[in-house]
C-alpha cells in the first residue's frame, strides 16, 4: 500500500546472533542452550547449529560481531589523537580515544548493544572466560593503547603501566555491567545507565591515576 512502511525482518543468520547475544547476556553460557536460542530467535532448532555449529562457536561469532566495530571505532581515534600534533598525546586525550566510542553516541541506547556489553561485563570477570576470550578479542588494541601511554608517560614502569590499565578495564566492565548500585549508594544523584556521566568521571579520575605515575616516574 503506498505510503505504508513494513518493518524489514532481519534475516535469520542476523536473527540467532541477536538471539544469542541477548540470551547469554542475561543467562551466561552455561544458562543458555541452541534450542532456546533457536526458540527466541524465532527459527528452527536446527539453524544456530546450521549457521555456527556449536555453541561454543556461536558464543565467539556473537563476541566479535561487536568487537570488530569498537575496536575499530577506538583505533581510528587512537590514529586521530596521535597525529593532531608533533608532540606526545596527553594521557586524557588516549583515554578519552578508548572510551568515548563506547559510551558517547546513540547506539548506546540500543538494545543490542545494552546486551553486548552487560555480555562483555559477564566475559571479562570470569575466570573461565575472562583471560582467554578478552585476550583473543581485543589484545591486539589493548596493545596499541599501551604504546600510545607510553608515550605520554615516558619514563614509566610497565609494571605500574598494566597496573593503571586494570583499573581503566575494570571501572569501564562495572560501567557496562549497569548493575544500579551507584544509583542505590547515591541515593539516585547518580545512575549506571547514565554513560554520558560515567564517561566524563571515568576520563576524569583515570586520567589522575595514570598521571601519578608521571610524578612517580619524575622523583
Amino acid at each position: 500500500m503506498t505510503g505504508t512502511r513494513t518493518k524489514t525482518r532481519p534475516d535469520r543468520r542476523t536473527a540467532i546472533l541477536d538471539a544469542a547475544e541477548e540470551q547469554f547476556a542475561r543467562h551466561g553460557y552455561d544458562g543458555v542452550t541452541l534450542r532456546a536460542i533457536a526458540k527466541h530467535a524465532g527459527v528452527d532448532v536446527a539453524l544456530p547449529n546450521y549457521y555456527f555449529g556449536p555453541k561454543r562457536d556461536l558464543f565467539d561469532a556473537v563476541l566479535v560481531r561487536r568487537a570488530e566495530i569498537m575496536n575499530q571505532l577506538r583505533l581510528n581515534q587512537l590514529d586521530e589523537c596521535l597525529q593532531q600534533s608533533d608532540q606526545a598525546p596527553t594521557v586524557e586525550a588516549i583515554i578519552r580515544a578508548y572510551l568515548r566510542p563506547l559510551l558517547i553516541g546513540d547506539h548506546v541506547q540500543e538494545e543490542g548493544w545494552k546486551n553486548y556489553y552487560a555480555l562483555i561485563a559477564y566475559v571479562n570477570n570470569s575466570p573461565e572466560w575472562g583471560g582467554v576470550l578478552m585476550t583473543q578479542f581485543f589484545d591486539p588494541l589493548v596493545d596499541r593503547f599501551m604504546d600510545a601511554f607510553r608515550l605520554a608517560l615516558p619514563g614509566m614502569e610497565d609494571r605500574d603501566l598494566y597496573w593503571a590499565y586494570h583499573c581503566l578495564s575494570g571501572a569501564l566492565t562495572l560501567t557496562f555491567a549497569q548493575t544500579g548500585r551507584i544509583d542505590h549508594l547515591s541515593g539516585g544523584l547518580c545512575r549506571s545507565s547514565d554513560l554520558t556521566d560515567a564517561y566524563e568521571h571515568m576520563v576524569k579520575f583515570t586520567t589522575a591515576g595514570f598521571e601519578s605515575f608521571r610524578q612517580k616516574s619524575c622523583t
